[in-house]
């Protein structure tokens, strides 16, 4: 398929740059593959389609604050850092993107506000560089400090302004493990009530772990799909978390959710030799789009995205071409609210 296959118009007001609240009373359009038909929902209707037996799998990557803000060494001059992936916590070192890259070399140390310092110890791309914080606490206590200038890395097309409520809002409810510069969307309109009502009919939730990277924003820029590369983002899926898979699977009438396509990645990079799912963790650079086999994804809840971005991609993958640019139309239409905090989609 080619790029401008995935180009759509939409109104800016439809961008919603705030989560409602509570985040269940979000919209849901469900999409069913079998008869083709689009019916009109509220995400706290989730349960509605779920029965005993049933595995919803979820990403449990936690959002840091990834943009930091210092002075370079002599001159002062104001430098954004961000931090885009640990490399090697033993030597502190990470991949970051610069600004302005101009005035960053290496060899060059970096001051931020509450004492940390950094040098840059090689180049990468040309914004990319390597750091290494220069630091004599534990990891834990590096966190903390990055944490305590870091401002939350929300996504820029909603134009405004961080503010402090966004370390709590551009988080899911099932976030753990500290690692990712975006949030897996999806998994945004989930709540502690609407969790105990999907549990108490018996559905199996269990956590994958994807690290979302900047690259989730970055729009393909090849009009061939096929030489678009992906950025590599780190996964892990368990062994407790394949068993329980790869049974449902096995089980007639029993069905496998993915919350979210980061979700989706992390199980199609972990196929055994039989194509059931296997206990992995590592760096994954997959890149899905139509058309493509399924092999542990039997239903996916996402949201609305971005034109010619991979995320509505892998989504025209799963849901069938026509079939989603259909639920795209009628989303504008019925004017649902587009992007990270907007309404969701299920697809049956």
């Amino acid at each position: 398929m080619k790029l401008t296959e995935f180009e759509y118009e939409f109104p800016k007001n439809l961008i919603a740059k705030y989560p409602i609240e509570p985040r269940d009373s979000s919209r849901l359009m469900v999409l069913n593959r079998a008869d083709q038909t689009i019916t009109h929902r509220k995400f706290s209707d989730l349960p509605d389609y779920f029965n005993d037996g049933d595995v919803m799998l979820v990403n449990n990557t936690k959002v840091f604050p990834a943009r930091l803000y210092g002075n370079k060494e002599k001159t002062g001059a104001r430098i954004e850092v961000f931090l885009l992936r640990e490399l090697n916590p033993e030597s502190r070192l990470w991949d970051v993107i610069v600004d302005p890259a101009r005035k960053i070399r290496i060899g060059n140390k970096l001051y931020f506000e509450n004492g940390l310092v950094a040098e840059v110890v090689d180049n990468t791309t040309s914004r990319g560089r390597t750091i290494r914080f220069v630091y004599e606490g534990t990891n834990e206590e590096l966190y903390a400090s990055i944490d305590e200038i870091g401002e939350t890395p929300i996504p820029p097309y909603l134009k405004r302004d961080v503010e402090p409520e966004d370390k709590e809002r551009y988080q899911t409810f099932f976030a753990e493990e500290r690692g990712a510069v975006a949030a897996p969307t999806a998994g945004l309109h989930f709540t502690s009530d609407l969790v105990s009502k999907l549990t108490a009919r018996g559905v199996s939730i269990m956590p994958v772990t994807l690290h979302v990277g900047l690259g989730t924003f970055r729009p393909v820029d090849v009009e061939d799909l096929t030489k678009h590369r992906m950025d590599s983002e780190f996964y892990h899926v368990t062994p407790d978390v394949a068993e329980r898979t790869n049974l449902a699977l096995a089980t007639p009438g029993k069905t496998v959710t993915a919350v979210g396509t980061t979700v989706v990645r992390a199980l199609e990079s972990s196929l055994s030799a039989a194509y059931t799912l296997k206990a992995n963790r590592g760096w994954t650079d997959k890149f899905i789009y139509p058309p493509y086999d399924f092999h542990i994804t039997q239903r996916l809840i996402t949201n609305f995205h971005m034109p010619r971005s991979t995320l509505m991609m892998l989504v025209a993958a799963f849901a069938g071409y026509d079939f989603m640019i259909e639920a795209y139309q009628v989303a504008l239409k019925e004017k649902y609210r587009l992007f990270s905090f907007g309404d969701a989609m299920i697809i049956l």
